[in-house]
């Protein structure tokens, strides 16, 4: 990770769960992190944290709604500003709503398209652009994912979610890095079940199943993924992740 020392890295979705420990654990490796989210309070006290931990990097918060086109625009222009440009993108915001495909609500279905695809997508381009305007040939980019991008659960409340994570953003743009002769690397970490606050969103008219859920088995936590990210980044430059898939051990499917 020595070589990301003092580079500037954003991550999505950052005031909580996978992208509050992907943000500490970057600071800690020297990195200058953009962590954006809505909640700017709870980023605002996660740099006070990584302060108090003594990490050698710095976080700087910033308030951003990914649904809002116009917003992540303007979070990209700041960050050009402040910081030149970013070397890494995480795209790690998304959002799941109990909306079946029979009978859920328009609304959620293109919330979860909004952040989950479209959002992912803009931030990956202007990622993209900041990069290659200033000639940086070993960026990473770097997408959340999940395992629900890789097989349908037998659960009707995840099946619209399951779909905006099966889009197979990162092998294309793998793919049209390749094509425009650049080393820019983009790597899929896909999780199993994590004990985060997702599942509590999803399930918030019933708090009792989403507490049921991580009790059934050991889950996977936060650090395990902001592990995988470190492992990524500290890849040599031509070593090529494509998709790391994480399940806790007792998970099933």
């Amino acid at each position: 990770m020595d070589r990301w020392k003092g580079r500037v890295a954003l991550v999505t979705g950052a005031s909580v769960g996978i992208g509050a420990a992907i943000v500490k654990s970057l600071v800690q490796h020297g990195m200058k992190v953009v962590g954006c989210a809505r909640n700017l309070e709870q980023i605002q006290n996660l740099a006070a944290e990584c302060v108090r931990s003594g990490f050698s990097g710095t976080l700087f918060p910033y308030k951003c709604d990914l649904s809002v086109e116009d917003e992540v625009l303007s979070m990209f222009s700041s960050i050009k500003v402040q910081h030149q440009g970013i070397d890494v993108c995480i795209n790690n915001a998304g959002l799941a709503f109990p909306e079946p495909l029979l009978s859920g609500k328009t609304s959620g279905w293109r919330t979860m398209m909004d952040v989950n695809v479209i959002a992912l997508s803009v931030c990956t381009q202007e990622a993209h652009h900041s990069m290659k305007e200033r000639y940086i040939d070993d960026g990473h980019i770097i997408n959340i994912n999940g395992m629900c991008g890789h097989r349908v659960l037998h659960n009707a409340d995840v099946h619209f979610y399951t779909a905006t994570k099966y889009a197979a953003l990162t092998e294309g743009l793998r793919q049209e890095l390749r094509e425009a002769k650049t080393h820019i690397r983009a790597t899929s970490i896909s999780p199993g079940l994590v004990e985060t606050e997702l599942t509590y969103r999803l399930f918030s008219q019933n708090p009792e199943k989403a507490a049921a859920t991580y009790k059934s088995i050991k889950c996977l936590q936060a650090d395990d993924i902001a592990n995988a990210v470190v492992y990524v980044l500290s890849a040599p430059p031509h070593v090529q992740i494509g998709d790391i898939q994480m399940r806790p051990v007792e998970q099933l499917t």
